[in-house]
């Protein structure tokens, strides 16, 4: 499977769709027992967010993209869309994290896998781009703040654009 066949069924992967028109929206929507996860969730990601993505909402998740007045191309199979980076969202199941940049960088897949190992955190639930967590009282807040910030919105267009040309 290729990174923009991942990048497309991302809209797909949502079962437990919430309508919401913005993340405060989306998280005062979620049940009460994954609420305060969730929010401490997107309070990570936004303090290590590297600069040139935007938070808003994608594919009926939190998302972080690289706006239109970054990349002006935006996603290949949908140009109007902007390109999509990291979501976030409330499962059936489980609350579901996606980095694209995880999947099309085996570098920083095996920095994460590696990391997961080291700090004892149990058996890794992960697809591709997906990291799966069932027990919200384990989520690894400061390994998830780290994969956050290690990659810019430039290394991502980079990354992708030389995905796209393969």
């Amino acid at each position: 499977m290729s990174l923009f066949y991942n990048l497309q069924i991302l809209k797909f992967k949502a079962l437990m769709r919430i309508k919401a028109d913005s993340p405060t929206e989306y998280l005062s929507a979620v049940p009460d027992e994954r609420r305060d996860a969730l929010t401490k969730l997107r309070e990570v990601i936004l303090a290590n967010l590297p600069s040139g993505f935007k938070e808003t909402m994608s594919y009926g998740m939190i998302g972080y993209v690289v706006p239109h007045s970054v990349y002006p191309p935006g996603y290949h199979c949908t140009p109007e869309l902007p390109l999509p980076f990291l979501s976030f969202a409330s499962q059936k199941n489980f609350v579901a994290l996606y980095h694209m940049g995880i999947y099309a960088s085996p570098d920083l897949m095996k920095w994460f896998t590696d990391e997961w190992a080291k700090r004892d955190l149990g058996k890794l639930d992960m697809g591709k781009s997906c990291i799966r967590f069932k027990k919200l009282d384990l989520m690894p807040f400061d390994l998830i703040g780290e994969l956050v910030s290690k990659m810019g919105s430039q290394d991502w267009i980079d990354l992708y654009e030389s995905n796209l040309k393969r």
